[in-house]
């Protein structure tokens, strides 16, 4: 029933969200129109030109690039300096201690591309200044970075920015002249993104959590009469305790948004387990809607403002399709006994490392859900999920575009449609072409060597950390810690920030600064392809459609993209997801003994 609801509210919600985010990037007329005195503030502040006409000076995919990511690293440099000098920085009532620079480094990179992978635990290493500047208000920008890059990406499909989107008397748009190459301005994107969607979202999400009872205070740790003493030891000296100190803070705003940004994480390390993140059955129903909520709405308003409805259904079609099945089979496989616990308790779901109050269904729904987005944040511990629980999470992630990320989800979704146009147009004798613009030589060449960074990163910084005897030192034996490294650069590459934390990598100067280095390389790389590829399209000459035209916006093509998308990844992965998962699941589920090996490879 969860599942179902989930699902319905979603789509009803998503749809006319996603018609007022394609009028309000058209320019044209909305409910909050009256943003615009603050919205040329910004403008002024980051010297955004304006035109006569009111239209900001365009960018083409070059400059649109600069704009990212210039802005990304000076806030994260910004970012890094507040968790580095924290304990002497204000708005830090507890007292925490100035965090490592290599745990910094990564928190930083984390946090600029949208993944929130955390390796501390926010209640404890984190001041109140670098939750709310260091971690939230990160978690505003970085979606909509990722928005308005999907935006100047179709605008570069419609053959760059119209000048004439404002509308007439009525709010109605009218046609107007694309400037080729002009893929609009960064900076209008993500400040109307900002004032216009997720900072109103993320309010009223904020006081709905707020009536739930999740904390907003400013005022330091709740100290709590334990109902039993217990005897702790410190320092080889036994003590008794009587009381227990909570930490609070404005937890409800940095939720809010990290919900509905696709951000993940959570004030708290076990997010939102944890009852004061998640206390009751409605706010854990209003976050997992927030998951996907955007992304799902970003797929509808893309078609309204393409004005291609049809090209928007069959991209929404293949998303849900996807999602629907491996949320299936996540429900399926938790719901399976736990053999671990075969004969000591009863037969029942899966409910190690599980919120007993949400139980396997609504455990495995938030996995699915948080893995086919880029959020990450969890309500139960992924590495206590059955073997096949813990694969299909891992799948998600490796598609990385079932919803994807705010923006960067059909941004993913994009390399394989020009994947899938090449390889369907070579099929059937057609000229490759999206929209009426050829796909030639150098868009394959972009489209192919972004695709293929993914297993370079993850196969690779996986095979690394497994040879090196330091880095394994502390891994879970078997298959099981093989899967843990692999989540962990999966995660971090598909911006997620869920993870196996039995791999425990928040004292690992190695996982720490890797992670920082696949992070900006799998977040800025696969935007600023896509975009250059969208660029490039933009200026070219567009053919009349034809009987010999490829249409993307066919069920055929529909089943050939999702055949491609299935075919490319599970070549890429399936020998990583058979040492890993696949086996820990014939050993611990199946009693499959596997044979063993002496020192020198022979079998025994």
């Amino acid at each position: 029933m969860i599942t179902f609801l989930t699902f319905l509210f979603v789509f009803l919600l998503a749809w006319p969200l996603g018609l007022y985010i394609a009028r309000f990037m058209r320019g044209e007329r909305t409910f909050l129109d009256f943003m615009n005195p603050i919205e040329r503030t910004f403008y002024r502040l980051l010297g955004v030109k304006i035109a006569a006409d009111g239209e900001a000076q365009g960018m083409d995919w070059r400059g649109y690039a600069r704009a990212l990511l210039f802005s990304n690293l000076f806030v994260g440099l910004v970012a890094f300096l507040i968790y580095v000098f924290q304990a002497e920085l204000p708005l830090n009532p507890d007292k925490v201690a100035n965090m490592p620079w290599w745990l910094a480094l990564n928190t930083a990179a984390s946090f600029i591309t949208n993944t929130n992978w955390q390796n501390y635990s926010g209640q404890s290493q984190l001041s109140y200044l670098s939750q709310m500047v260091g971690i939230t208000a990160l978690q505003i920008m970085t979606p909509a970075a990722g928005m308005a890059v999907m935006f100047a990406l179709l605008r570069g499909l419609m053959g760059g920015h119209s000048v004439a989107g404002k509308g007439n008397q009525a709010g109605n748009s009218q046609p107007g002249t694309n400037q080729p190459g002009n893929l609009g301005n960064y900076f209008v994107d993500i400040t109307r993104l900002t004032t216009r969607l997720l900072v109103p979202l993320a309010f009223v999400l904020a006081l709905l959590l707020t009536w739930q009872g999740v904390p907003s205070t400013f005022g330091g740790a709740k100290t709590a009469q334990l109902v039993e003493t217990q005897t702790v030891t410190v320092d080889n000296k036994s003590q008794t305790v009587t009381t227990q100190s909570i930490p609070v803070g404005p937890v409800a705003a940095l939720v809010a948004i990290k919900q509905l940004g696709t951000n993940g994480g959570g004030w708290y390390g076990p997010n939102s387990a944890v009852p004061l993140e998640n206390p009751t059955p409605l706010s854990n129903l209003l976050e997992c809607i927030s998951i996907i909520l955007i992304p799902v709405a970003l797929v509808f308003a893309l078609g309204t403002f393409l004005r291609r409805p049809r090209f928007g259904v069959m991209i929404i079609g293949v998303m849900s399709l996807l999602a629907a099945a491996l949320t299936f089979f996540t429900i399926i496989a938790e719901r399976a006994s736990n053999p671990a616990l075969a004969g000591l308790a009863a037969a029942g779901p899966n409910l190690e490392g599980k919120e007993l109050r949400f139980g396997a269904d609504a455990t495995a729904l938030w996995a699915s859900l948080t893995t086919s987005t880029s959020n990450g944040s969890v309500n139960g511990m992924h590495d206590s999920f059955t073997a096949l629980g813990g694969l299909i999470p891992q799948i998600n992630m490796f598609l990385n575009d079932i919803y994807g990320g705010a923006g960067v989800g059909f941004i993913n979704m994009f390399l394989f449609v020009v994947l899938t146009v090449f390889i369907a147009g070579l099929m059937v004798g057609r000229t490759p072409e999206i929209f009426g613009r050829k796909i030639e030589v150098r868009e394959m060449k972009i489209a192919s060597l972004v695709i293929l960074l993914q297993p370079l990163l993850i196969l690779g910084l996986s095979a690394v950390s497994l040879s090196v005897p330091s880095i394994t030192a502390n891994l879970n034996p078997g298959f099981h810690g093989l899967s843990e490294v692999l989540y962990a650069f999966n995660s971090m590459y598909a911006n997620n920030g869920s993870a196996f934390a039995g791999l425990g990598t928040g004292t690992s100067v190695w996982y720490n600064v890797a992670g920082a280095v696949e992070l900006i390389l799998a977040r800025f790389l696969p935007i600023i392809g896509p975009l250059a590829i969208a660029g490039l399209l933009s200026v070219k000459r567009v053919a009349p459609e034809s009987s010999g035209t490829l249409r993307v916006d066919t069920p055929i093509f529909a089943g050939t993209l999702l055949t491609v998308m299935l075919l490319l990844q599970l070549l890429n992965f399936a020998p990583a997801l058979v040492l890993g998962g696949v086996s820990d699941h014939l050993v611990s589920e199946r009693n499959v003994t596997l044979p063993a090996t002496t020192p020198n490879g022979a079998t025994k």
